[in-house]
Parts: C-alpha cells; structure tokens; sequence
C-alpha cells in the first residue's frame, strides 16, 4: 500500500514525528504523547511496520566521539552513465565503509558521496584506492567540511 504524509492522519503523525525525535520511547509514553491508549498505538506501530513507513531502528551514534571528524563531500563524474554502469558504480560503492552517502545528482557531475575518516591521510588513502578504482569512474572533485552546522539526521516530520 502506497502512502504519503498527507494520507495519514493525525496520530499517525504524530507517532512519527515522536519516533523520528525519540525513537526509544516506551509504548506507553508514546500513547500519553499522542493522547492514545496503548493497544491502538502498538497497532498503529505494527501497520505502519508493515507498510514499509517505518523502516527500523538503530542508534545514532557520534562519529567524533570514535575520532572520525573528517567530512569529505567528492564529486564524481563518470566516463559511462548506462544502467549497467550506474549498477556497478552503485554496489562499488555501497560497499566502502567510508562512504557515509551516496546520491545520484542531476547536475554537471554524477554521484555526490560523502566520506567520513579519522583525518586527512585517511581520506587521500581512501580516495586513491577506493573511490578513485570505482568502475567508471572519470574525475572526482573533493570539498572539506569545515564545520558542520546542521547533522542530526532529522526528517523534518515536525515540521510538516
């Protein structure tokens, strides 16, 4: 079943915006929250589970804190911009722990990836045997994060 946020209704936005705020709540605080008993809350849980809306759960965890402060957003063209290549571009680069994004860009370039490493050594090793041997690959541009002011992996579901 295909939704959207405007398909939904009340409380089950509100039970999102919670989640994606405080994704450990216990089920009962989560029905004092949003003014539900707890039954129709763990129901409304498990559908939107199902539904594919609310996809999992894990710990957000300070890359700082493990002493990965260095953020490298690279730019990446490539010399073949077929399916088949998109494809192999795609799982190559899924597979590198270092790459933290990875989007396909409508642009003057292809694939904008950002990388996260301990410093700059690390990225210049990271980008010359990992990002560098990616197939297709034709140029790369790399921009340093000097500060990052807004990173907290928020949807903005608060504010919709």
């Amino acid at each position: 079943m295909q939704n959207d946020w405007n398909t939904l209704d009340r409380y089950d936005k509100a039970i999102l915006t919670v989640l994606s705020e405080q994704g450990r709540i216990s089920i009962a605080d989560l029905s004092r929250r949003i003014g539900l008993s707890k039954s129709p809350v763990q129901a409304r849980l498990r559908r939107l589970e199902s539904e594919g809306i609310i996809t999992g759960y894990r710990a957000l965890i300070d890359p700082i804190r493990l002493g990965l402060d260095l953020v490298a957003f690279v730019e990446v063209r490539l010399s073949d911009t077929r399916e088949a290549a998109l494809g192999a571009f795609n799982a190559a680069v899924a597979a590198i722990g270092e790459v933290e994004q990875a989007h396909m860009i409508a642009g003057s370039f292809d694939y904008l990836l950002k990388i996260r490493t301990g410093s700059m050594t690390d990225y210049r090793a990271v980008l010359a045997e990992k990002i560098s041997s990616l197939p297709h690959v034709a140029s790369t541009s790399t921009y340093v994060a000097m500060q990052a002011v807004k990173e907290d992996g928020a949807t903005g579901l608060a504010k919709m």
